[in-house]
């Protein structure tokens, strides 16, 4: 049975059982690719960098919340509302951007469950490949999405807890953390940056809390429970991994390893000194938890969006929706074939991922401030709130792409470039047909006045 607003005025108890839909968005978004842009970014820059984890932890929290607030208004998941209320072509481009981003995370997630496993077996990371895309099939295609939150509110636990009990052995500059909390983007460091915040703010996990808060029945008078929900779990939890895990970085890594070039082994050799012989092998260990936590709920996202869209179920009592989970699954089992090092690999992911993110937000922006699809407006604190959200993952997605031009055109960078054109107009497009509707009806209701 669904939690329902009673639950809110219940115990502390009650309260934090009740606890789900954001836990999977915390699991995906402190997951490896989060973890290896917080270890880059400390590594090549120092503290510099510490402000941007402080803000990506509060800004992550704000997306999440406009995503809930949505959701429990129109008890739907966000390509539906899109579809409805703007039409089939806004809801088309919304898929494309979300099964295009969340697919390659899922390939390079992928990679770094089986290397990882690999490092830590005799076996290769191929075989953990095949090994893993089959035991996602199963759990997930037999589960849905109880089984991923489940296994999120495990394994984010975990994680936050062995990297909390790392900041006890890592040596912390208090002086140079304190400075770091100045707003600078340092030569170099606006690839880092937009990892770190993608991290975060990203499309992924601000659709699919529209899936996951409807898949817990939730509705408006749910609405202090969803609160709590995403202050737990995002801004408690994840913020306390990002921060932690970005000072165990600066104090430990900073100097020691080649932060643009950094692996996994490098970086558990350089804990080594500090943490003990068996840093590695924990390193490795609690690398492999954020993979796998993040594997699973990613693997929700394409099949979810997909499945809305052609106007399925999102449960696996549907059988195609199940279908799509069990392909999505056993096709990430590719990651494990891609070669080079995965964990720059996996900043590249978030950074990408930054391209498609303002127009989410944008989306839900809009929807939000439509009286016909979530009633009451948001406040005026909280509209302004969205919007800075809007404007700093719009600014650090311009300089990722600039960033990339300045290295040449690859076939990498010309996607890249191609894909945040089309989102940019049609975000520009979204945006200025919205305003000339409000513009319309203030000039409509100051002529009847």
């Amino acid at each position: 049975m669904p939690p329902t607003a009673a639950t809110d005025g219940s115990s502390l108890a009650d309260r934090l059982s009740a606890l789900g839909p954001t836990w999977l968005a915390g699991a995906i978004a402190a997951g490896p690719a989060s973890m290896a842009s917080l270890l880059s970014g400390g590594a090549s820059f120092g503290y510099t960098l510490l402000w941007v984890v402080v803000i990506s932890a509060l800004f992550g929290a704000l997306a999440q919340y406009l995503a809930t607030k949505l959701a429990l208004a129109t008890e739907a998941g966000l390509v539906e509302t899109v579809e409805r209320r703007l039409g089939r072509p806004w809801a088309w481009l919304l898929v494309i951007d979300v099964v295009l981003v969340a697919g390659f995370a899922q390939l390079i997630i992928m990679k770094t469950v089986a290397s990882v496993s690999g490092l830590l077996t005799p076996f290769g990371a191929q075989f953990w490949g095949v090994v893993w895309a089959i035991v996602l099939m199963i759990g997930l295609a037999g589960g849905g999405y109880r089984i991923a939150e489940l296994g999120a509110k495990v394994v984010v636990t975990v994680v936050v807890v062995a990297f909390i009990a790392s900041l006890l052995v890592v040596p912390i500059d208090g002086r140079a953390a304190a400075g770091g909390l100045l707003p600078t983007i340092p030569d170099g460091g606006a690839i880092a940056a937009a990892g770190i915040l993608g991290g975060a703010v990203h499309i992924t996990i601000i659709t699919m809390q529209t899936y996951t808060v409807t898949a817990r029945g939730w509705t408006r008078d749910d609405a202090d429970l969803a609160r709590f929900d995403i202050g737990v779990s995002m801004l408690l939890a994840f913020g306390i991994f990002s921060i932690a895990t970005f000072l165990v970085a600066a104090g430990a890594l900073f100097g020691a390893v080649d932060g643009s070039g950094l692996t996994a082994i490098a970086a558990a050799q350089a804990l080594q000194p500090i943490a003990g012989p068996f840093a590695q092998r924990l390193f490795l260990i609690g690398l492999l938890g954020a993979a796998v936590s993040t594997l699973g709920g990613n693997t929700l996202v394409p099949p979810s969006v997909v499945a809305d869209k052609l106007g399925w179920a999102t449960a696996v009592s549907d059988i195609r929706y199940r279908a799509l989970l069990a392909g999505t699954a056993l096709v990430s089992g590719a990651g494990a074939f891609i070669p080079g090092g995965f964990l720059g690999q996996l900043v590249l992911v978030l950074a990408v991922g930054t391209v498609g993110t303002p127009f989410a937000l944008a989306l839900v922006l809009v929807l939000l401030n439509d009286p016909e699809t979530a009633g009451e407006a948001p406040s005026v604190a909280l509209n302004l709130g969205g919007v800075i959200v809007f404007g700093v993952a719009s600014v650090l997605a311009g300089n990722f792409v600039l960033g990339q031009l300045e290295r040449g055109l690859t076939l990498l960078s010309g996607g890249v470039l191609a894909f945040g054109a089309v989102l940019t107009v049609a975000t520009a497009v979204l945006i200025g047909s919205h305003l000339r509707t409000q513009l319309s009806d203030a000039t409509t209701a100051a002529i009847s006045e």
